[in-house]
């Protein structure tokens, strides 16, 4: 099985993560996928940022839920930016892209999608409802989406809105009887740190076919995970990934 590249958060190495320029760019390297983050706003829309606040890679203050979509979508996600070598004035332009807009750009070019759920500080009940339903109005090939999370009532949730659905939980520790986890909770995948693969190859290699590795930027790293054959490697630079 050839390893799959996915860009996280676009191109997060070298462009704003989470926008529309740093997915198209990673989109250039020629990825098979792209892991995007979702959160949902004071009105119930979905949007593509990382953090729970917007302090961080955006102009705005406080918590993404206390926010309207029309308040978000004024801020710039490209300005904090600046200290970025490819940095360029337009990147001022960027802004918090919503779900919709960016299954748009990526259903164009075919690819595989991870959609985390950032729902382990916050429930914001109703998202996953509203993020099949955004999903299921996108047309998007839903062979093409993984659902991932850190948060195991997120992924119950979701297994019973969509049992049919791909579903990845992440991890950052080793479980013991990981099959377990796969049947009971419908997992198609487990996501977990490089680290903490590293740390433990004899453990992970015969699940290689079932992972994919976050976040590999190192390329002696990326080498080793694509000689293991896992499912794919999730990284900042995908322009490197892919060359490998």
């Amino acid at each position: 099985m050839t390893t799959k590249i996915y860009g996280h958060r676009g191109s997060k190495g070298n462009y704003p993560e989470n926008t529309m320029l740093g997915f198209k760019k990673a989109i250039e390297t020629g990825v098979s996928g792209i892991e995007i983050d979702i959160h949902m706003t004071k009105d119930e829309e979905l949007v593509v940022f990382h953090d729970f606040t917007l302090e961080r890679t955006s102009t705005g203050l406080g918590f993404i839920k206390d926010h309207t979509l029309e308040e978000i979508q004024c801020l710039s996600v490209g300005a904090m930016f600046k200290d970025f070598e490819k940095y360029e004035k337009n990147w001022d332009d960027e802004h918090i892209p919503t779900l919709s807009e960016v299954l748009e750009l990526f259903k164009k070019h075919d690819l595989e999608v991870n959609i985390e759920l950032k729902t382990y500080m916050f429930t914001y009940p109703g998202i996953e409802e509203k993020m099949f339903k955004v999903i299921k109005e996108s047309e998007y090939n839903p062979k093409k989406v993984i659902y991932s999370s850190f948060h195991i009532p997120t992924i119950l949730r979701m297994k019973e809105i969509n049992p049919s659905a791909k579903f990845a939980l992440l991890t950052m520790q080793d479980f013991p009887r990981l099959d377990d986890y796969f049947d009971v909770l419908g997992l198609e995948s487990f996501h977990p740190g490089k680290d903490q693969v590293l740390n433990n190859l004899d453990f992970w290699k015969p699940l290689a076919n079932r992972i994919r590795v976050w976040t590999v930027n190192d390329p002696a790293d990326m080498q080793t995970f694509i000689d293991m054959g896992v499912k794919a490697i999730i990284t900042d630079y995908p322009e490197v990934a892919v060359k490998l």
